[in-house]
């Protein structure tokens, strides 16, 4: 009969390191295509209102974000997502794109968090959340607790 490693004498099982090598590898490039893909979502540009009661967000596939950028020397704001601005006249692909991602409806779970500039004008977050309402009802604020 054929044994799993060591020889029978010895009472030892012989330890195979390859397969544990491959695992970890594999382990190593999961980790890292799924955090550069939540690092490319967080827009440096948009500073974050503060609000000392806020929590920190746990990373969750069924949210996405969406930021809201303003500039003031143009007064307009323009929208962000997934590395790719959208200006005003732009919306609506960007709401296509996000019903598209959110599955038409069959993910119970898909929420959009918008993170908006904190000298947004309201109405321009409300544009947003105008987009943003037609692919899902679940819409959060993003926020920090610290200045």
């Amino acid at each position: 009969m054929s044994g799993g490693g060591g020889s029978i004498e010895s009472g030892e099982p012989d330890f195979q390191i390859a397969p544990m090598i491959d695992v970890l590898l594999v382990m190593l490039v999961f980790f890292v295509a799924i955090s550069t893909t939540q690092i490319d979502q967080v827009d440096t540009r948009v500073k974050v209102p503060v609000a000392p009661d806020s929590s920190e967000r746990k990373p969750d596939p069924n949210q996405v974000l969406l930021n809201v950028i303003w500039k003031p020397s143009e007064q307009k704001a323009i929208l962000n997502y997934a590395g790719i601005d959208y200006e005003n006249g732009q919306y609506e692909g960007l709401a296509e794109i996000l019903k598209a991602r959110a599955g038409d409806g069959s993910n119970p779970k898909f929420e959009i968090i918008i993170r908006a500039d904190k000298d947004t004008p309201a109405k321009e977050v409300q544009a947003a959340i105008s987009v943003a309402s037609q692919a899902t009802a679940k819409l959060s604020f993003a926020t920090v607790n610290r200045s």
